[in-house]
C-alpha cells in the first residue's frame, strides 16, 4: 500500500501543478485578448499552451482518483475528516470540468472574463489544497 499512497501523492501533485498553472495561462490569454492591438500569434500560442495542458491533466486526475479511492477502499477511512476531504475532491473535479469549459469558450471567442477574474480563480486551488492537506495530516474531526 505505501506504493499506492506515493503514487497518489505524486498523481495529485502532477495534477495540482496543472491546475495552479492552467489559469495563469488563462490570466495571460485574457490580457492578449484585452489588449488594443491583438497579438493573434501569441493568443493562438497560448490557446495551444491550454490545451495542450489541459489534455495531459486529465489522465493525472483520473491516476490521482483512482489511486485514492485504492487507498481508501484499502484501508477504509472513515469519519467528519473523510467526509469533508471527499467533498472538497469533488468541488475540484468540478473545478477542472469547468477549466474545461473556459478553454472552449477561449476557442470559441467567448471568453467573458478578464485577467483579473482569471487570478482570483488562480487561488481557489490553493485553498482547497491547503484545506485537504489539513484534514488528511491533522484529521480535525
Amino acid at each position: 500500500m505505501l506504493w499506492v499512497k506515493s503514487l497518489h501523492i505524486i498523481f495529485v501533485t502532477s495534477w495540482f501543478a496543472g491546475l495552479f498553472y492552467l489559469p495563469r495561462l488563462f490570466v495571460n490569454h485574457a490580457m492578449v485578448l484585452d489588449a488594443h492591438d491583438i497579438d493573434l500569434a501569441t493568443s493562438e500560442r497560448l490557446q495551444l499552451m491550454e490545451r495542450k495542458l489541459y489534455r495531459f491533466m486529465l489522465p493525472l486526475a483520473v491516476l490521482a482518483l483512482g489511486s485514492g479511492l485504492w487507498l481508501w477502499l484499502g484501508f477504509g477511512f472513515s469519519g467528519a475528516w473523510m467526509h469533508a476531504k471527499l467533498t472538497l475532491v469533488l468541488i475540484l473535479i468540478g473545478y477542472h470540468l469547468y477549466c474545461g469549459k473556459l478553454l472552449k469558450d477561449f476557442s470559441n471567442k467567448q471568453n467573458k472574463h478578464g485577467h483579473v477574474w482569471f487570478r482570483w480563480f488562480n487561488e481557489l486551488p490553493v485553498l482547497i489544497l491547503t484545506a485537504v492537506v489539513i484534514l488528511v495530516v491533522v484529521k480535525p474531526f
